[in-house]
């Protein structure tokens, strides 16, 4: 097969492309579907994310009880997650702790910010994400989430 060679400029002539009234039609026709699909898709971003925080909370709550099974406390709020990572200082400590107890670093919440936590006593705990506005508490997608003391206000 012999590749076309355009020597005569009639036959250049007849080869056409879009016009730029063509390419606005199209582009407004994408920028319409993208206006009415856009909102959907970023509503189910936040709601992912939500899902994704509870989701971490409870890896780390399984953590936290298996640290609490080997040591025979959770870690007090100075050492806080951390010692999920990292072993004690205290030798005491140090012999009982099994760890590391989680397979990767401790994760941010989906948000880029770090889990609350403090024990509440010597057989439960606080942990929670302040959720997508970085604040205390909040409505929606800004609520708390995660295993929340109830007498806090």
């Amino acid at each position: 097969m012999r590749p076309t060679r355009y020597n005569n400029s009639k036959t250049l002539h007849n080869i056409r492309g879009f016009t730029l009234l063509e390419m606005l039609v199209v582009l407004v026709i994408i920028g319409l579907v993208a206006s009415l699909v856009g909102p959907q898709l970023l509503g189910r971003v936040d709601s992912s994310r939500v899902t994704a925080a509870d989701t971490q909370i409870r890896m780390l709550k399984g953590a936290l009880d298996t640290f609490r099974l080997d040591v025979g406390r959770y870690p007090s709020a100075e050492e806080g997650l951390s010692l999920l990572m990292t072993a004690p200082s205290d030798e005491r400590t140090q012999r009982k702790w099994q760890g590391p107890y989680l397979s990767e670093a401790l994760p941010l919440d989906p948000w880029g910010n770090a889990y609350q936590y403090k024990p509440k006593n010597s057989t439960s705990v606080v942990l929670y994400s302040f959720g997508a506005d970085g604040k205390a508490e909040g409505e929606g997608i800004d609520a708390d989430v995660g295993f929340l003391d109830p007498n806090s206000p």
